[in-house]
Order: structure tokens, then sequence, then C-alpha cells
């Protein structure tokens, strides 16, 4: 799941300056997609995207029931800081012609080396085309190449089989479940150790 900006995102975190050291590549690129950093030109796909029922279901919160030019407040608010526990970036196409998701890597703990993952694919015209998986790939070399994080963990629905699937072609392993707000969740994780040793099986590859 992927924490909103009306929903986890909207919680009181430790902030700092965007020039500080923290600040991740600005750029990752994919086989067809690239990730970048949000800017203000994402704000209403994602307001629309957050207001779809069956997206706020997959992500286990309510819709946004807010005005837009309260979220747009918001959204430039957190754009002008970055969490020093939180890296959000979206997805676009290759061609930079399509912002069609999220993915984040947050409640980063540097002292345990682990970090939690979450992922949205907004636009339905590119679900079931190997999208996510490659964008899941694509933020997990990043996170384990570039930062000193050894753990990556992430929960989705018992009920989500896509997703599950989804994360076990990237390399995730189920390691539990957990009861939340209603929702039973599937838990699972994977390892800098593991992924180094095997992330050639999982290269990049547009049949994901």
């Amino acid at each position: 799941t992927l924490p909103s900006l009306s929903g986890n995102a909207r919680k009181k975190m430790k902030m700092v300056r965007p020039s500080e050291p923290s600040h991740p590549d600005s750029r990752i690129p994919g086989n067809r997609i690239v990730l970048r950093q949000k800017r203000l030109a994402d704000a209403w796909k994602d307001y629309t995207w957050e207001r779809d029922p069956e997206l706020a279901y997959l992500d286990a919160v309510p819709p946004l029931t807010i005005a837009f030019n309260q979220y747009l407040l918001e959204y430039t608010e957190q754009l002008g800081y970055h969490s020093s526990t939180r890296n959000r970036f979206a997805i676009e196409t290759k061609d930079g012609e399509q912002h069609i998701g999220n993915c984040s890597y947050y409640n980063i703990d540097e002292t345990r080396g682990e970090a939690e993952l979450g992922i949205m694919i907004g636009n339905r015209d590119y679900w079931d085309k190997g999208y996510g998986s490659e964008s899941v790939i694509t933020l997990i070399d990043y996170i384990f190449r570039k930062t000193s994080i050894r753990r990556v963990y992430l929960k989705t629905l018992d009920s989500n089989s896509r997703a599950q699937q989804c994360f076990q072609k990237c390399g995730f392993a189920p390691y539990g479940h957990r009861m939340s707000n209603g929702f039973s969740f599937t838990l699972m994780e994977i390892y800098r150790d593991w992924w180094q040793q095997n992330k050639s099986e999982h290269e990049l590859n547009p049949k994901f």
C-alpha cells in the first residue's frame, strides 16, 4: 500500500530542507519507465486517484473527500520540504508523456537498516502490463545500490492476489499476516543480500 497525502503522509514527520544530503536522485531510469521526483503538476492526477473508491480500497484507506483547492495547498506545502524518513517518486513513461502512478519508500529506520515500500499504478491503461513490477524492481535496485537499507518490507491486502504475485515476481517473500483498522494484510519482505545474489533473475523484463 502507498500512503496518501491525506492519510499517513499527513501525520507529523521529521522534516529537513530539500538541499540536505538525504535528498534522493531526481531520476531513476528503468526500461519503459522513469522514477522521478514529485512536482506540482502531479497534483491533479494524484487528487483524482486518491478520490477513486477502488484505488482507495486497494490502499486500505477511505477515498479522499476534501476539495481540490485544500488538497493543492497541502500538496504544495509538502513539496517544499523533504522528509528524512520518506522518499516519494512519480512513475512516468520513458518518453515523459504519461504520469501513470507513484511509488515510495518510507518509515525509513537507519538504525535498523530498513524501510517500507508502497506503490500505486493509478492509470488503469497500464494495469496488467508489467509496469508495476518494473517500477518495484527499479526502486528496489536503487535502494539496495544507493542507500544503507538492508531490508525492505511491505503490506498488501490478503484479497489482493494480483499485487502479491507482482511482489513475488520481484523477489519479495511472505513472512506473516496482520490485522489493522479492520483490514487483513499479507506481509512481505526482501533483503539486500538476497537481492545481490539473485537480482539477475529479476532483470527488468516487459513480461513481468
